[in-house]
């Protein structure tokens, strides 16, 4: 059988923007945490640590959407560049705010415009539905994408963290910023490969992707997978250091990783023909039996080998998703699509931290997991209800058109 992700990256220019754009989006995962590294360390307050890295992280959620929305309309290289200027002015203002002491108010209005940063997981997805529209080697592309998704998360907190520690406290949050700066130039300055914009000139705006069924549909369900995500940390956090193994908790959270990571490959060189949105049931089921047995276990083996195959159904879940709104949403607002539903995913490992680590506080380590229960039914009920919607029954031809009105 021939290898079907060298078959997507034979196409000129696919290899180039592919690795721009990992450099790029490693910030996603190194921003967040690596704030609260340098703060903590700068200021010693965690609560402060905390609240400046939450403010970036939700003020981001809200803005890369219309971002994306921007890129729809004009663009990709047209938007790209001044909001990656932004934001790469702000981190570098955030890092001597840390490192010179300035007032707390500095650190939070540098945090606040660092949420300019676009969303680069949806950049990059543009190109590979621009290239492999209505082909099956879209899915391949998709599998690949979030795969790398999974290595972006599992190096970038790592290493932010390992940085900031190891060096000084602002190391990690400066290889961030280089990062975002260069990755982002690269990918820009690759124009060959950039989706043409599909905005016709003087038309009125149209209304957000938001407003589509499929992606409220499928935003929704990707907040609960997203809580799932986040409390499988944080309750691996609590439940080794309540046996006394705090060390085995990366260990624990990489097999968590991998195991996606592993089952999005094989997924995407399979490339199932059942129709996606009956694959995004059967993954969001799969999500949620396999989280039952996670409040259970009680040693680190057992927790190790809960916890790897609880995730197998992430990546799966992620590809067939993202390989829905291609199908379901218009070609003008196909970024800003994506962006929602990779909005979602951030919103729910918000949610999910918060609700594990109340219940890890008040009802104990083991608890936590059970946030992952309840997230895992949400996600199934939601995609439940939603089969119709998805599978384009309410929608003409398929895809959910928005009227072409003003807001």
């Amino acid at each position: 059988m021939s290898n079907p992700y060298k078959k997507i990256f034979s196409e000129p220019g696919t290899k180039g923007f592919s690795a721009a754009g990992f450099l790029a989006r490693l910030p996603i995962a190194m921003a967040p945490i690596g704030i609260v590294a340098m703060l903590s360390q700068t200021h010693g307050e965690y609560w402060l640590a905390g609240a400046v890295s939450a403010t970036y992280a939700l003020t981001n959620a809200l803005i890369a959407p219309q971002i994306s929305r921007a890129v729809d309309r004009f663009g990709q290289s047209a938007v790209l560049a001044p909001t990656t200027t932004v934001s790469v002015l702000a981190f570098l203002a955030l890092i001597a705010a840390a490192n010179q002491g300035w007032s707390a108010w500095t650190l939070f209005a540098s945090a606040f415009l660092a949420a300019a940063m676009p969303s680069m997981p949806a950049m990059l997805r543009a190109r590979w539905t621009e290239i492999f529209r209505d082909r099956p080697e879209l899915n391949t592309a998709f599998a690949f994408e979030s795969a790398a998704d999974e290595l972006v998360y599992i190096a970038g907190a790592s290493l932010s963290v390992g940085l900031a520690v190891a060096l000084f406290p602002e190391a990690g949050m400066l290889i961030s910023t280089a990062f975002l700066a260069l990755g982002t130039l690269a990918f820009v300055l690759q124009r060959a490969t950039e989706p043409a914009v599909r905005h016709v000139a003087g038309s009125p705006p149209q209304k957000s992707a938001i407003r589509l069924r499929p992606v409220q549909i499928i935003t929704l369900a990707l907040i609960f997978v997203g809580a799932t995500f986040a409390t499988a940390e944080v309750s691996a956090v609590a439940i080794t250091k309540d046996l006394g193994q705090p060390n085995t908790a990366s260990f624990v959270i990489g097999v968590y990783a991998i195991g996606s990571f592993v089952v999005g490959l094989v997924l995407g060189a399979l490339n199932p023909k059942l129709a996606l949105e009956k694959q995004l049931m059967i993954a969001v089921t799969v999500l949620a039996l396999t989280a039952l047995p996670l409040p259970f276990a009680g040693t680190v083996p057992l927790l190790a080998i809960a916890v790897f195959v609880s995730g197998i159904a992430i990546s799966p879940t992620f590809i067939t998703a993202f390989g829905l709104v291609e199908r379901r949403v218009p070609e003008t607002m196909l970024t800003e699509g994506i962006t929602w539903v990779t909005t979602g995913i951030g919103i729910g490992m918000a949610l999910g931290a918060f609700l594990a680590g109340w219940a890890v506080d008040t009802f104990g380590s083991q608890s936590g997991f059970w946030v992952s229960v309840a997230a895992g039914l949400g996600a199934a009920f939601t995609i439940a209800l939603g089969q119709r919607t998805l599978a384009g029954e309410n929608c003409g031809g398929g895809v959910c058109p928005v009227p072409q009105a003003a807001e």
